[in-house]
């Protein structure tokens, strides 16, 4: 196992401290300037599943309510809400210095058998063929803005490759199709709970960015305020994250300061394994007047 593979383990892996209280590492994920947002909805689904043995999460929906400070643990309560017959219910609540800064509810059911349906794949180049978001991020390392370099070139444990990659720094506006694959070997073994763990992570990985495509911004211009509001996902099918998955995104909308950003994760094979919907602040940075 790679280091960095391990290093996303520990820090989705949150401590137990009481009944219903966990404790989770603030640094380490996609940013040092906050917490990335992906981090906090995993880590409150790791501890929601440390109070259900039994039953795998197959929903979660989740606000963000204040920047994550990666300098502190966060503390997770959580509220054992409901206990049925076939679906158990929690409610995970964030907290640092003594705020919330998340709260989500999850859903939890036994497995069932019953009617199978899902929309076809995207037809798009696979993986095999694609220049790595490693191999990108070298190329441009040299134009950075000093202030993103050093989290920019951090070395990551999801692999990524973009189907349409743009410039980081001047792209044209675009569609708000937006599809990657993305992968994490070190996933290889990993248990059916740690796979969802680590897919809801990346689940918050590009979502954003699909509404600032058709607008020609990235986050690296500081033209905008970019922020995750809430988050919904559901699992539809078993995950192995060490392989290849494919995230299919867009934006049907932007507008009063916000983007509206849905995705489908496919495996390679085409089988759909779940589905995300996320609105997130794109909110201008207007320059002072001279």
């Amino acid at each position: 196992m790679t280091g960095v593979g391990q290093e996303l383990l520990n820090l989705l892996d949150v401590e137990q401290l009481e009944v219903d209280l966990f404790r989770g590492i603030g640094s380490g994920g996609e940013t040092t300037m906050r917490i990335f947002g992906g981090q906090v909805i995993a880590q409150a689904l790791a501890a929601a599943y440390k109070t259900v043995p039994d039953r795998l999460c197959h929903s979660l929906h989740a606000y963000f309510i204040r920047p994550g400070d990666p300098s502190i643990p966060v503390i997770y309560s959580v509220d054992r809400a409901r206990d049925g017959g076939s679906f158990t219910t929690r409610r995970v609540v964030a907290i640092q210095h003594g705020r919330q800064i998340l709260n989500m509810s999850a859903s939890f059911h036994v497995q069932e058998d019953g009617w199978d349906y899902q929309h076809p794949m995207p037809e798009v180049e696979g993986p095999e063929g694609l220049v790595s978001h490693a191999e990108r991020r070298d190329e441009f390392a040299e134009h950075m803005p000093e202030k993103f370099r050093a989290d920019f070139l951090r070395k990551r444990p999801i692999e990524i490759r973009e189907v349409a990659p743009r410039d980081f720094l001047t792209p044209e506006p675009a569609g708000d199709v937006n599809h990657i694959w993305f992968r994490m070997p070190d996933a290889a073994g990993a248990d059916a709970k740690t796979q969802h763990v680590l897919l809801a992570y990346a689940s918050d990985m590009y979502l954003l960015g699909s509404s600032l495509r058709p607008h020609g911004l990235t986050w690296f211009q500081g033209k905008t305020m970019t922020a995750s509001l809430d988050h919904a996902m559901w699992f539809h099918a078993p995950i192995q994250f060490e392989n290849w998955h494919l995230y299919a995104m867009d934006a049907p909308f932007t507008g009063g300061a916000r983007g509206f950003n849905r995705g489908s994760i496919y495996r390679q094979d085409g089988t759909l394994v779940a589905s995300v919907v996320q609105e997130g602040l794109m909110r201008p940075i207007r320059k002072p007047e001279a």
